[in-house]
Formats: C-alpha cells, structure tokens, sequence
C-alpha cells in the first residue's frame, strides 16, 4: 500500500470516515479505497500499532485512533477525541471483527462452544455495531451532517447458515443484519443511510484459517458461479459506493460480494 492522500476538490474540506478494524485485511483496503475517493479516513482498530501503520502508509491527512468497539466507555470516548480533533464523522465503516476457533485450531460445533467463545464473537461481531452506530447517530443528531452514511459487515456465513463458520460468527452476524434495518428506520429522518456489505469467499487471512490447503481453496472457488475467491478490493470497492453520494437512495439493503455464491 503506497501514499495515497488525496487533496480536497475545489478547496472544500473532505468528508470524515471512520473505519473500525481498519488495521488489517478488509479494513486496511477500504481505508485505502476511501482515501482515493478523497475521504479523510482515521483507521481505527484495536491494535494502535496496526492502525498507526495503516494511517502511515495513507499519509497526511489520514489518522489513527485506536479502541476496542466492544466496550461502551472506549467507544464513546473516542467518537468525542476524534470529532473534537478532525470534525463531524460523516462516514462510518463498522468493518471490525472476529471469527474463534477452540484450542485446537477447529471450528467448534454448537455443543462444543463454550459461553466464552459465544459472548467473545457477539461483542466485538454485534454490539462493536451496535455501539458504534449508537454514538454515530447520537451525534449527528445533535449535529447533523450532509450524506450520512453508517456501512456493517455481515457474512455470507448469516446469509447460508455459514461456510467453516462457528454457530457464534453466524448468528453474530445475522445480528448485524436485522440492526443495519432497524438503524436504516430509525436514521432516515436524519438524511443518514445504512446498509450493510455481505462477503462471501474473500481471500484474507480468516479465510486461509478455515481452509487447510490451495486445493481446498480452489475447491471452494470451483462452487463459485465467477469461478474465482473475491478479493479485498472487490469488498472495497462496494463500500467505496456507499460510502459515495451516488448511493443516497440506497438504505436499509445488503450488497452481496460473492461472485454469485449465493443469489437472490
């Protein structure tokens, strides 16, 4: 990833976008795909090392905010920094996430899963959504912008009932869906849209943990109708348009990446 700051057009301050796991994977491209469309991104992930080299590779004007989308206090505390340091968030990207296997590498079955794992994969998978959503539209309510927009992450995985996914990542997941509708309902008033992003099989390092080898991988992209694994930036690509003003009658849907794994 190379320097990719983008001035603003015609003088005007660019738009705030805030991207929660932004330090890795889909993350790190979407904050990549954001600034070249001329957003000012803060990278946010739980890791500061990984979002400050993210915000690095961005360059000036981009940033790094570090917290933990499950836990209530950081997250309100750092919706208040960042806005007091860069201005009003116009653009959220809740891409943070996680996918828990046992201790021995597998993917644990429902009666193998224990209360950890489940609570572990709904704080960071849904309420890291919820939180994050409640402090957006708290604040634009008490200060509106122009072109809200609130972007989730589901899965393929909640849409199918999963693919070498935990119980615990698919309904997590499927939590996301039914809260990117109810938040789409309750924003709108706002100007604000929200839509959530479904991918399917995308080559990323969660992935390569779930399959055991190339031909596994290769196997998976055999069921695929586009006949390949998507990529980050197939992902990117699809939040970089909701994010854009182009996409303001779009509220309350689920754009599916998935190379046709599954239509509807």
């Amino acid at each position: 990833m190379s320097n990719v700051s983008t001035p603003a057009e015609s003088g005007a301050t660019p738009r705030l976008a805030l991207v929660t796991g932004g330090g890795g994977g889909i993350g790190a491209t979407v904050c990549q795909e954001l600034a070249l469309a001329g957003f000012r991104v803060v990278v946010s992930d739980v890791d500061a090392g990984r979002a400050g080299r993210v915000a690095d590779e961005l360059g000036a004007p981009h940033a790094a905010h570090a917290f933990d989308v499950s836990d209530e206090a950081s997250v309100e505390r750092a919706f208040d920094e960042i806005e007091t340091r860069h201005g009003p968030i116009a653009v959220l990207v809740s891409a943070a996430g996680l996918l828990l296997f046992q201790e021995n590498g597998e993917r644990p079955l429902i009666k193998d899963t224990t209360l950890d794992i489940w609570e572990r994969s709904f704080a960071v998978n849904a309420r890291g959504v919820f939180l994050c959503g409640r402090a957006y539209l708290r604040r634009r309510e008490a200060a509106p912008v122009a072109h809200g927009r609130i972007i989730t992450f589901t899965s393929v995985a909640a849409q199918l009932g999963g693919y070498r996914s935990s119980a615990s990542y698919i309904a997590a997941k499927s939590a996301v869906l039914g809260l990117t509708k109810a938040m789409a309902r309750e924003s709108a008033h706002l100007g604000v849209t929200v839509n959530g992003i479904a991918p399917g099989l995308i080559d990323t390092d969660m992935l390569r943990s779930t399959v055991t080898s190339s031909g596994a991988l290769a196997a998976a992209a055999q069921a695929i109708p586009l006949g390949r694994i998507g990529t980050v930036d197939d992902v990117a690509a699809a939040v970089r348009f909701l994010a854009s003003e182009a996409a303001g009658y779009i509220t309350g849907s689920v754009i599916d990446v998935n190379g046709g794994y599954r239509m509807q």
